[in-house]
């Protein structure tokens, strides 16, 4: 499955830059290449690097790959309840509010890639385990209709949007 079998119905329109950067990709497969993607950007960063910021309002290195980690629990939440088929509306998170507490800064970059591998082996575990036809499910998501094999190309996209900005305005 690739993002040429979604239709303009399961996601709002704000999420299509992020699903047209994984429009290369098979759905499952994905995980995999941007994981190995992330991970070979990442990996040998020194710390000066890793705590850069190229505005003195945008987040650092660490702060972002803290907050694909979070998106991505946050999306995946969302994929579950949705094949699951609760039709209980979620609601929106304010992605800033999430960085100061994440006091990701402070944290060791190879224990958080660790985390960011076992976040996104625990993803491709949960989207492996629904049933291929739940992949159409629809739910409510920060007031937008949107589908569960959306949500797993938005995670992507959204990890490969991140990782452009790092290539180009911090290294």
């Amino acid at each position: 499955m690739t993002t040429d079998d979604l239709n303009i119905f399961e996601c709002n329109s704000y999420y299509q830059g992020y699903i047209d950067k994984a429009k290369d990709l098979d759905f499952i497969h994905g995980f995999k290449i941007s994981l190995e993607e992330t991970e070979n950007l990442l990996k040998d960063l020194n710390e000066e690097k890793l705590l850069y910021r190229y505005k003195p309002e945008k987040w650092t290195i660490k702060e972002i790959l803290q907050h694909l980690m979070d998106t991505e629990r946050i999306f995946a939440y969302r994929a579950l309840r949705i094949a699951r088929e609760d039709k209980t509306p979620m609601p929106g998170f304010e992605q800033d509010d999430y960085i100061l507490p994440s006091k990701a800064n402070g944290r060791e970059i190879d224990v958080m890639l660790k985390e960011y591998e076992t976040v996104r082996n625990a993803t491709i575990s949960l989207f492996n385990s629904f049933p291929s036809e739940t992949y159409t499910n629809k739910g409510i998501a920060s007031n937008s209709d949107i589908s569960v094999r959306a949500l797993g190309f938005m995670i992507i996209g959204h990890e490969r949007h991140h990782c452009e900005i790092i290539r180009q305005r911090y290294l």
